[in-house]
């Protein structure tokens, strides 16, 4: 239930008056609190950014580069024991599952656990301060009822932003949007935490003045109590709806009933609070909700419908896979690390799925005719973008999409698409001198672009990388096909041989006949990398500073996480870890 301003028959009190407030003032706090912390780590974030370009200038025309090649200590353990470190002993992306369709979530990094603790604690202090608890229900019920209202209403504000794939502070900060949206979740438990605490304390006074007869009559006859425990009501749905288990396993329906619900609580909290200050708050949520909804509308009708339309090519792959090939109606600019959501209404209606981008290329087919005059609007309709996903078949929107494309003519299908973006791209691995990048399956999407860009500025001399390895872990070598045509590219790349090894680990062969190494710097073997072994390496040769990076599963990911940390204290590594957790 929503807050009220003034202490019901206290207009006038200035007790009341006193409290009234400085409830307004709490919430203020606690907004400048959190943009605070948001300009402190933007300054971290800037010292970074400066560093990382100072060592790349540096590493530009040194091939040896040993004055990055150790951390300082402080920076190292700041590395071990806070940025890089999970919560407890080891895992923090493996997912609890209770069983194969029941997913429970992940543990939140120790640097992430820090933050939430202290906005925990914050919106406690601030609930309970100068409270007088002391005198009784008549004394502090009203007192803390406005107090958590009005914190609940304040808390709209971040809680609508964090969730936006526009977020502002994703750019700003280098923080992905699986952070702020780890974030959104726990900003929106304690708006239900203080809703639920609002309505109580409003039922705890009613009761001590008049008992529960006046809380049955106020329900029945007032509009005022009624949308207020509506609105509190749909809060609290929306935080148990959206627990891990409910949103991975009926991913479509948990989109839906999420939104609906969020209308209905916010409908219900604007007509409850519409003659009070605290609907400026509501109106600030709303206003950063629909600017983000309508620019998303926006540049996907001006990229992908007016003028001409994005095509998509679907097309089935051994191992339960999809290359699927976006022909841009408007080019985009694309760096590595990037994603986007694909929209396919013939598949999924107007729901989206994220992927990242692992290739993109641009196509001109420009005239060979002398003497036409080529127009600005000539060369941009000649000029074709693509760009290539690897999607998995997993449930729902994916394995519709797949089964179609397998009954194809030649197992792919051409349909009418939405590309949504592109998004992230936040890290840059140029400034490296040694780079290791580790992937299990359909994760070595996320490191092809990587690898282009490293091998190419290699050749160009923009990089200071002088060591890339990339360890791939996969099931089958028949999954060598689903990035066949790109890694064909890469491996004719100039120079490439001074700077790129790859190693394959085939899991799962059927025979050792299938594990057979093309070349020395392309090679082949059977079973799971050792990762610990494998830095070692990596650091007995280490040329400046390394930077590694991973995607794949959660498992995967927690050990190459220990593995750094575990050798942060003698060598400069930077762990760089790709996860797309909702």
């Amino acid at each position: 239930m929503a807050p009220v301003v003034l202490a019901e028959g206290g207009q006038g009190n200035s007790d009341a008056d006193y409290f009234n407030l400085l409830q307004m003032h709490y919430a203020h706090y606690m907004l400048l609190a959190m943009a605070g912390a948001v300009v402190l780590y933007f300054v971290w974030t800037m010292y970074l950014k400066l560093d990382a370009h100072m060592r790349r200038l540096h590493g530009l025309g040194n091939d040896t580069q040993r004055f990055f090649a150790r951390d300082n200590y402080r920076m190292a353990w700041l590395k071990r024991n806070i940025v890089d470190a999970p919560l407890f002993r080891s895992r923090h992306n493996r997912e609890f599952q209770l069983s194969r369709a029941i997913n429970m979530g992940t543990l939140p990094s120790r640097f992430q656990a820090f933050c939430l603790a202290g906005l925990i604690t914050m919106n406690v202090v601030l609930c309970v301060l100068h409270v007088p608890f002391s005198e009784g229900v008549e004394g502090f019920a009203r007192i803390l009822r406005n107090r958590t209202g009005t914190l609940a209403t304040a808390n709209l504000v971040p809680l609508v932003i964090l969730a936006g794939r526009n977020n502002p502070l994703i750019p700003l900060l280098g923080l992905p949007f699986d952070s702020w949206n780890f974030f959104h979740r726990w900003i929106a438990r304690i708006v239900a935490l203080e809703a639920v605490a609002h309505t109580f304390s409003w039922i705890a006074a009613e009761v001590n003045k008049a008992g529960w007869a006046a809380v049955a009559e106020a329900f029945r006859g007032s509009e005022f109590i009624l949308t207020g425990l509506v609105a509190a009501v749909g809060f609290v749905a929306l935080v148990l709806f959206a627990s891990s288990a409910l949103r991975h396993a009926f991913y479509e329906t948990f989109l839906h009933f999420h939104i609906l619900l969020a209308l209905m609580a916010f409908v219900a909290l604007w007509l409850h609070l519409k003659e009070f200050p605290q609907l400026v708050y509501l109106e600030v949520a709303l206003i950063a909700w629909g600017i983000e909804r309508f620019v998303r509308f926006a540049i996907n009708t001006y990229r992908n419908i007016l003028g001409s339309k994005t095509t998509a090519v679907v097309q089935s792959l051994p191992g339960d896979a999809m290359r699927i090939t976006l022909r841009l109606a408007r080019p985009w600019t694309v760096r590595p690390g990037q994603h986007m959501y694909l929209y396919i209404p013939s598949v999924g209606l107007w729901t989206s799925h994220p992927f990242s981008v692992a290739w993109s290329e641009s196509e001109r087919a420009l005239t060979e005719e002398k003497g036409l005059v080529m127009t600005r609007q000539d060369l941009m309709s000649a000029q074709k973008e693509t760009i290539s996903l690897l999607v998995r078949r997993r449930t729902g929107f994916t394995d519709t999409l797949y089964k179609r494309a397998e009954k194809g003519v030649g197992g792919q299908i051409s349909v009418f698409a939405l590309a949504e973006g592109p998004y992230g791209g936040l890290h840059s691995l140029d400034s490296y001198g040694t780079v290791v990048l580790f992937a299990g399956g359909v994760g070595i999407t996320h490191h092809v672009p990587f690898i282009r860009q490293l091998v190419q500025g290699y050749a160009d001399g923009m990089v200071a990388a002088r060591r890339v390895t990339l360890v791939w872990t996969i099931q089958s070598p028949e999954h060598l096909e689903w990035i066949r045509p790109w890694m064909t590219t890469i491996l004719q790349m100039e120079r490439r041989r001074d700077v790129l090894r790859v190693m394959l680990f085939i899991s799962r062969p059927r025979n050792t006949k299938e594990i057979q190494s093309p070349s020395a710097t392309v090679q082949m073997f059977p079973g799971r990398p050792n990762i610990n072994t494998l830095l070692d390496m990596e650091i007995e040769n280490q040329i400046g500073a390394m930077g590694v990076m991973v995607c794949g599963s959660g498992s995967m990911a927690d050990d190459v996480r220990l593995a750094c940390r575990q050798r942060q204290a003698y060598s400069n590594i930077d762990l760089i870890e790709e996860s797309f957790t909702w």
